[in-house]
């Protein structure tokens, strides 16, 4: 994959955890930009709002999104569908979804139960809820969901949460965290140009996936950290020890020893474990799911102004491995009347009444009252008419 659409990937997730908010969370800003990436099918032309979102042009997201689709990665389950509800056009969505992945499912909308069973069965049982409900106002639905549960190649080893430093607000809340086992890890620290001096840990597992845990100073936001280490994970240069202050600071204690060694630096990490759940409003104007929808609506017979897009996400790390899912929804809606007290009638034809066929046709003869009754005599209903 090209570094372009990495670092715009990187520029949305900064987008997408900012609209978060500070707090713990997770999230797959990867799981939304997929589904936005299926949208640059519709695209006949570049659409300037869903470019800027993607970073790139939609209908190059779309090729990328087909790649990971089609080429799945051996640690990460990946899944996408398109659903349509019975108000959508489904000769209007034909072109467009014949350019969808092969991989992506399509049909009619379920219902809440098939929707909740999708994500289970796409995520290993770890998201058990669709984060969108199957309304009668959905024209469609499309939908990613992504899933790995992955062993460390070499697990960590335990440490007293004191290694955390007398600094840390977790060293006195904690009991035990992890420590970097002796080989196997990578440590490092590096530079930003946004976030400044980070400190970088990565575990791996044995089928090829690495995490990347990197912290900067704790006055630095959240979503310029976040940004910071999807640029780290891409690839980043190592700071020497020797050019950093000995002691101990906030993201380090660093010391220096004599003693008979072929290396000259050495790293470890002490982190805690953790876990999260998230359920993510991505409604927000620059997340793209408005402008999206004004691409996909026109097609489903609807103008994509109505729309909703959530995500459900959860992780968990911890000594011997790493989980994490996350089940994106995104609905063009219908605009449904409001709520407002109404009447209905019903007219009873209980006396004598009048009647008058009229001619409608073309012509001379439209318009024309052709026969008129006076009804007093009413019938019940043929027995033979009651069949």
């Amino acid at each position: 994959m090209s570094d372009e659409w990495i670092s715009a990937l990187g520029r949305y997730a900064r987008r997408l955890h900012a609209s978060a908010g500070t707090g713990h969370h997770v999230a797959s800003p990867l799981g939304a930009w997929l589904l936005l990436a299926l949208a640059g099918r519709a695209c006949a032309e570049p659409d300037p709002q869903l470019t800027e979102v993607l970073g790139i042009d939609p209908r190059r997201a779309a090729t990328i999104a087909a790649e990971l689709l089609e080429q799945p990665h051996p640690a990460v389950a990946a899944a996408t569908a398109v659903w349509h509800g019975p108000s959508a056009d489904p000769d209007g969505l034909a072109g467009w979804r014949a350019g969808l992945p092969a991989s992506t499912g399509t049909g009619p909308l379920p219902d809440q139960a098939g929707l909740d069973r999708w994500a289970r069965d796409h995520t290993f049982g770890l998201i058990d809820r669709f984060p969108l409900g199957a309304g009668p106002d959905v024209v469609l639905m499309l939908a990613s969901a992504l899933a790995t549960k992955v062993s460390w190649e070499h697990p960590f080893e335990v440490a007293p949460a004191a290694a955390l430093g007398a600094g840390s607000p977790w060293a006195g809340r904690l009991d035990r965290v992890l420590r970097t086992p002796e080989h196997g890890h990578e440590a490092f620290v590096t530079r930003d140009a946004d976030a400044g001096e980070l400190i970088v840990h990565a575990a791996a597992s044995a089928d090829g996936l690495r995490v990347f845990s990197v912290a900067a100073g704790a006055d630095v936001p959240p979503e310029t950290v976040i940004a910071a280490a999807y640029r780290v994970a891409a690839g980043a240069e190592k700071v020497s020890l020797f050019d950093l202050p000995l002691g101990e600071g906030p993201l380090w204690d660093l010391r220096e020893e004599r003693e008979a060694s072929r290396s000259r630096e050495f790293h470890s990490a002490v982190l805690p474990c953790w876990s999260a759940t998230s359920d993510l409003d991505l409604t927000a104007p620059g997340l793209g799911f408005g402008a999206a929808s004004r691409v996909l609506g026109p097609l489903a017979g609807t103008n994509g102004e109505a729309f909703d897009a959530r995500q459900s996400a959860m992780a968990r790390y911890g000594r011997y491995g790493f989980e994490a899912a996350a089940v994106t929804g995104w609905a063009t809606l219908t605009m449904m009347p409001p709520t407002v007290v109404v009447r209905r009638a019903e007219l009873r034809f209980g006396h004598a009444y009048a009647v008058v066929a009229v001619a409608a046709q073309d012509g001379p003869w439209d318009g024309v009252p052709v026969f008129s009754a006076w009804v007093s005599e009413p019938a019940s209903v043929s027995e033979k008419d009651q069949d």
